[in-house]
């Protein structure tokens, strides 16, 4: 579903990511970890179609995506429906009035009726458990009730593939092992997961495959995510715990 293939991307001098190479199938849930700037933040970036390559390509389906392909209006609203984002700092995401119109936000650019936009919505509200937050601004909402609403208004597009940035970060130990059952929960319905994460203790349970980025913004290693999570010889050398 996914190739990265020999991609390299630098902020002005600076490198992020330096000749990466990963192929990703439909349904996998996978774990993106290294240490702080490996270029994991970088990575989802350009999954996402917020960045592009210096060099290499990124295919999603067929397609290649570059800045090109994405000024296609058609094809730039299929693409983020079938991918969706969940940004590390919900304050970067959430910019409507209230919580109906955030979750709402994305399907009434897909010119849905009031009424599907309004079941979809109250479906991943009640996902989320945030019903009672509907008419709430986001503002005044807690870290982990950002998180949740955030979450929703992706959820609400259906995407196949559902990517996250330090998803834990910022909510209490109840919040993160909801998130954790939701996200096993997605990937069993057939959601592709592509997770950058550091919290191990509660993302137990979700991944099949992990991907470590090193410092020197490489692949230091791709494997079953058992089979790295229990290296510690590994996550330690690569500064990883």
């Amino acid at each position: 579903m996914i190739k990265i293939e020999n991609v390299s991307f630098a902020y002005k001098n600076k490198i992020a990511l330096d000749n990466v190479n990963i192929n990703i199938n439909e349904g996998e849930s996978i774990a993106i970890i290294g240490p702080n700037g490996s270029g994991k933040s970088t990575f989802l970036k350009l999954l996402n179609g917020i960045i592009f390559s210096n060099k290499g390509k990124y295919i999603f389906d067929d397609t290649e995506i570059n800045e090109e392909t994405l000024k296609d209006t058609k094809y730039l609203k299929l693409f983020h429906k079938r991918l969706g984002f969940v940004f590390q700092n919900s304050d970067t995401q959430l910019f409507c009035s209230t919580v109906f119109e955030e979750v709402s936000f994305g399907l009434l650019q897909m010119e849905l009726s009031e009424d599907e936009v309004d079941k979809r919505v109250g479906d991943c509200l009640s996902l989320l458990n945030i019903e009672k937050l509907k008419d709430e601004h986001p503002y005044n909402l807690s870290a982990g009730e950002k998180k949740r609403v955030a979450l929703a208004s992706v959820l609400a597009m259906n995407p196949e593939v559902i990517i996250l940035d330090e998803p834990m970060n910022g909510i209490d130990p109840k919040g993160k092992r909801f998130l954790n059952e939701l996200l096993a929960a997605l990937n069993k319905s057939g959601k592709t997961i592509i997770c950058a994460t550091h919290d191990f203790e509660y993302v137990e349970g979700i991944f099949n495959r992990a991907i470590a980025f090193s410092e020197d913004h490489k692949i230091a290693r791709d494997d079953k995510y058992e089979n790295i999570i229990n290296d510690k010889d590994f996550l330690r050398s690569y500064n990883i715990i």
